[in-house]
């Protein structure tokens, strides 16, 4: 929106032309987000607090949650606000791979608000059923790789990259959208399985967001993706600006998301930042990059595969309880602890993630 505006008045003053890079516009588009959460976050947690949209604690799990019940969730809502305004002021909106990233966090988006609604308003402890809630992020899913399917124009946005290996490409051909709808929807119930203590979900998010938002700069620049080895793709790199609002979107929702949290983010948000990050590696085709760079939310869904297989099967759990954050806290970990050191291994692994970029 304001790029078209900046691009009209740069022919009046030069300055506005500094707004036609996408590296300026990035930086933009985390103050906004930023900004826009900071400044909206204290009205919609006293909305949802007079509205009485608290969390449902179980009284199976830790009992340190318990003082957490009544908190206002749904606040996902929030990071949705910010990173859609954000982009649609600094992005591109030319450019169709802003928009199917937006069509995917935002239809994610409803689908999470219907399960919250469920939950909290209508006090249906289920929700939205969980073969519902898969068909639903399975059409939008369906809808945005077939499209990406049908309009692909180099074998390179249909190939399988391998990290640091250098012009390593898998053609995957008719198979490439099996692969991009587990990595989209399974991306975005891992999230959700992570959201379960304060602000554990949503740093990562951040990390992995914001190194997904370099690898769209460097695939989206031809000059760049020759001397790193990997495909360009054009325009893919204006996903920049998206993945940078998810940042700033995502620091502002942690400002009141922290220990102890003043608001839960709730499937609203999970499920919609999921989709979000799914989508982003499937369009700048690093699949297996945020399979390492989130391999928090890689282990948090393995440990509920691993326990649910283990007790059908023999009766017994592998863990206390999963996901696993909750075997860590049930073990003596205090919660801060267990959130903290799960950021860690998070910077650690897209240290790593970024690294496949030199290392090939």
């Amino acid at each position: 929106m304001l790029l078209w505006l900046t691009g009209l008045l740069q022919y009046y003053f030069h300055f506005f032309r500094v707004f036609q890079y996408i590296t300026f516009r990035s930086i933009l588009a985390v103050l906004t987000a930023l900004v826009i959460a900071l400044v909206v976050g204290p009205i919609m947690i006293r909305r949802l607090t007079n509205l009485q949209i608290g969390q449902y604690v179980r009284d199976d799990g830790p009992q340190s949650h318990l003082a957490k019940q009544g908190t206002p969730t749904m606040g996902g809502s929030l990071i949705l606000i910010a990173i859609a305004l954000s982009t649609l002021l600094w992005g591109d909106l030319t450019n169709r791979y802003i928009w199917i990233v937006l069509l995917v966090t935002l239809g994610f988006g409803i689908v999470g608000l219907v399960d919250d609604y469920r939950k909290v308003i209508l006090k249906n402890s289920k929700g939205l059923a969980g073969r519902s809630k898969l068909f639903w992020q399975s059409l939008i899913t369906l809808i945005v790789i077939g499209f990406l399917y049908f309009t692909a124009k180099s074998p390179a946005e249909t190939a399988l990259i391998i990290p640091f290996a250098k012009d390593w490409l898998i053609p995957l051909g008719i198979f490439a959208p099996v692969l991009w709808f587990f990595v989209i929807v399974g991306t975005s119930n891992a999230v959700n399985l992570t959201d379960g203590l304060d602000g554990l979900a949503i740093m990562p998010t951040v990390m992995v967001g914001g190194a997904l938002g370099i690898f769209a700069y460097l695939t989206g620049h031809s000059a760049y993706a020759h001397y790193l080895g990997i495909p360009f793709i054009p325009g893919v790199g204006e996903i920049t600006v998206f993945c940078s609002a998810l940042v700033g979107a995502g620091l502002g929702f942690l400002w009141f998301n922290t220990y102890p949290a003043q608001v839960f983010m709730g499937d609203v948000g999970a499920l919609a930042l999921g989709g979000a990050l799914g989508t982003v590696a499937v369009l700048v085709r690093q699949e297996l990059v945020l399979f390492i760079m989130g391999g928090v939310f890689v282990a948090e869904t393995v440990s509920v595969i691993m326990q649910v297989a283990s007790f059908k099967l023999t009766g017994k759990r592998i863990f206390r309880m999963a996901p696993i954050h909750h075997h860590f806290e049930l073990k003596g970990w205090p919660e801060p602890k267990v959130i903290v050191r799960f950021w860690i291994i998070t910077v650690v692994l897209v240290l790593i993630g970024l690294a496949s970029l030199k290392l090939r």
